[in-house]
């Protein structure tokens, strides 16, 4: 993907003529219904940015929705830092306000563009509007019992965004780089859907965030004050403590050094690791997808499906080495099927790139089950 360094020049302190008004946080279930009362984002002309404080960020490895483009941010209380954790979420205070934008690049004559190129996005201050399509931006907020998630849906002006607890479908087309279009139904989810993907724990159904993991967020980053990598610029402006010296990375698709072990290990993690483990939405398949996974048959290796049923169609093992087809984890991948497509949520449309690597890593696997 091209968008590993070049995701961006985004503002971590917004310099702005007008004056501003402060990140709002919401202490209560009183939540506002315009998503710009929360201040996190500011509409500035053809801009959307952060506002001052919010700090820009992104992931090694991205996590696919129908080929969104995606900016996220993250803002905490003054002076109340997350404490550092080496495999789970990082320990976020409570006021902590996570936002990610879902929107698609767009050309000259207003179509949405498939794509993976980042480089029209942005200008110096965040998305530039002229090129961009907005679509939702969802919040986590971190209230003292927990965190909230909230849907923002926005309007057809790209003025406004409202809460729509009961989430949106909206018919969308792209058109690729070779001029194809995919018409599909982008589905915004409800807020009790989000806890589909956003409770790793599947007794509790506690949300919390998927992405800010260390390894997750191990990267350069394009600040507006320079490129830095991202958990050690948090360190230094107070956003984080207790990093280690080789905090763990996952890897990105345009790592040209990385192998396909460390490249599928890192799209299954940030994919579907969140729900298939232990304790996950996916704790009775006795699939674990998380990158700290080491036993290879949990990993899918020679395991028949526990409960896969017409999913499962012609293969007999989750990964059936040298034989991707027939690999109960790409049939899903490939499928869109709602009663066998894999993630169950999140995607009306297949990610070809990432269902390419997963063939090939298991193409690329010794031995067989026999």
């Amino acid at each position: 993907m091209k968008n590993c360094l070049l995701l961006l020049v985004i503002v971590l302190l917004a310099s702005c003529s007008k004056p501003f008004a402060p990140v709002q946080f919401v202490a209560d279930d009183n939540f506002p219904e315009n998503l710009s009362d929360w201040n996190v984002l500011l509409l500035d002309g053809d801009t959307l940015r952060p506002n001052q404080g919010v700090v820009a960020y992104d992931l090694n490895m991205q996590l696919f929705t129908d080929h969104a483009h995606k900016f996220r941010t993250v803002w905490m209380p003054a002076g109340m830092p997350a404490n550092y954790q080496p495999e789970n979420e990082f320990d976020f205070p409570v006021g902590t306000i996570i936002s990610k934008t879902f929107y698609y690049p767009k050309n000259s004559n207003g179509q949405l563009l498939q794509t993976d190129d980042y480089t029209l996005d942005f200008n110096q201050q965040g998305l530039n509007l002229d090129s961009v399509h907005l679509i939702e931006t969802r919040l986590l907020v971190h209230q003292q019992n927990g965190w909230v998630a909230l849907p923002y849906v926005w309007n057809k002006q790209q003025n406004s965004a409202i809460l729509e607890w009961a989430g949106d479908a909206q018919s969308l087309s792209l058109i690729d780089e070779q001029g194809q279009s995919q018409d599909f139904a982008y589905i915004i989810p409800d807020a009790n859907q989000c806890a589909g993907c956003h409770a790793p724990n599947h007794t509790s159904k506690a949300i919390k965030p998927i992405g800010l993991k260390a390894r997750h967020i191990n990267k350069p980053y394009a600040f507006l004050g320079g490129q830095a990598n991202q958990l050690q610029h948090w360190q230094g402006i107070g956003y984080l403590q207790g990093l280690p010296q080789n905090p763990p990375k996952n890897a990105s698709f345009n790592d040209a050094n990385a192998s396909i072990d460390d490249l599928a290990r890192s799209y299954l993690d940030i994919n579907c690791g969140h729900c298939h483990n232990a304790q996950g939405a996916a704790d009775t398949s006795g699939l674990w997808l998380t990158r700290s996974e080491t036993d290879m048959r949990r990993l899918g290796l020679c395991k028949p499906p526990v409960a896969a049923g017409n999913g499962a169609g012609n293969g007999r093992y989750s990964i059936d080495p040298g034989q991707g087809d027939l690999s109960i984890i790409h049939i899903r991948m490939s499928s869109l099927d709602p009663g066998a497509m894999m993630p169950e949520l999140g995607r009306s449309t297949v990610h070809q790139q990432g269902a390419s690597l997963i063939k090939q890593w298991i193409n690329n696997m010794p031995g067989d089950c026999q």
